[in-house]
């Protein structure tokens, strides 16, 4: 009965993240990960940033020791737990390890509160600096030179875009992870997976660019992002619209958000800023700056409105709402149907 130790373990650490998020005194997975894929990275830039075969290798090389030390971590902790008969200290290792693959309440407060300076704090010299320093920690483009309605754009496509990799993409291997150890402690479980898609999203967002050497560099991690986030993505695709209460519009909004997602290089992130876009009523895409480079994003929702706190503020509610659908769906799964 491990699984369902493993599981109501997961279900507190969902509640944790809402109501704690990531205590500041603790080291975050993500740091240690994000230090080895520096370390690594750069080693390849500063000798071999010239040959685009050594990059390719070098990307291939660091991908697959990435994700495999943090899946062999997360699996030995799994181990640890269920071969010790409910050890405490594995227990709470797993408890605190699967509240940090997620982000709900971190993603969710920091654009909450770019949102109310944008737009209760006066645009002069002093709090831009402020707002631009906070947004672009939270964004890959360059907003030095941004008006204030390109950051609250910036804000909200990040928002749309991260709420897969920091929220329902690490739910649902989770979740599959779990499922699968009811047939084998010794498959993937939960925060092997757990940590093996935090190792794919923080390469994806450290080394998997599309310029300079991260072109060759980051091109194994770009990939394999795109493939563990592929069902996710589609899966926040067709349930969205249900917490929106949409249902006259639900296969014209999937349709809509299908066809203008379609149009980024990217096959997800397109259609998570799309199908939010659609709900909100907002219009995304649009000329963004990624060091010395302009990039003209494609138009989704063309005819939508610009994005605004208000706005911002309602799919922060949609998400909220998207993951305890999810949850709720999780739990129809996981004690109704046999396995």
């Amino acid at each position: 009965m491990a699984e369902i130790r493993l599981f109501f373990i997961f279900l507190g650490s969902i509640g944790f993240d809402l109501l704690i998020g990531d205590p500041r005194y603790l080291i975050h997975p993500v740091q240690i990960i994000g230090f080895y894929i520096k370390k690594i990275s750069d080693y390849f830039i500063n000798n071999f940033r010239g040959n685009k075969k050594l990059l390719l290798w070098g990307g291939f090389i660091l991908a697959l020791s990435t994700i495999g030390i943090s899946f062999s971590f997360g699996k030995l902790i799994e181990l640890s737990y269920i071969q010790s008969k409910n050890n405490f200290f594995s227990g709470f290792l797993i408890f605190l390890g699967l509240s940090s693959c997620l982000a709900t309440k971190g993603l969710i407060s920091s654009v909450k509160e770019i949102a109310e300076l944008l737009e209760k704090k006066e645009f002069d010299k002093r709090n831009e600096r402020i707002i631009k320093e906070k947004v672009q920690r939270i964004v890959s483009r360059d907003v030095s030179s941004s008006s204030k309605e390109h950051l609250l754009r910036s804000t909200t496509e990040s928002l749309t875009e991260n709420s897969v990799d920091g929220i329902f993409g690490p739910l649902f291997w989770i979740f599959i992870g779990i499922i699968l150890m009811k047939f084998s402690i010794f498959l993937p479980g939960p925060l092997s997976l757990g940590f093996t898609y935090k190792a794919v999203s923080t390469l994806d967002s450290m080394i998997g660019y599309k310029y300079d050497y991260f072109r060759y560099l980051g091109f194994m991690s770009a990939k394999i992002e795109d493939g563990f986030t592929f069902i996710p993505s589609r899966l926040v695709l067709i349930t969205l619209p249900i917490v929106s209460f949409n249902f006259k519009d639900y296969l014209l909004i999937i349709k809509k958000s299908f066809l203008d997602g379609k149009k980024y290089e990217s096959p997800n992130s397109g259609i998570s800023e799309a199908v939010f876009a659609y709900i909100a009523g907002i219009k995304l895409g649009g000329k963004s700056k990624y060091k010395n480079e302009t990039i003209e994003k494609p138009i989704i929702n063309e005819n939508g409105a610009i994005c605004t706190r208000k706005k911002i503020k309602l799919i922060c509610q949609l998400i909220l709402k998207l993951q305890f659908l999810w949850i709720i769906i999780f739990i129809l799964i996981f004690f109704i149907i046999p396995f």
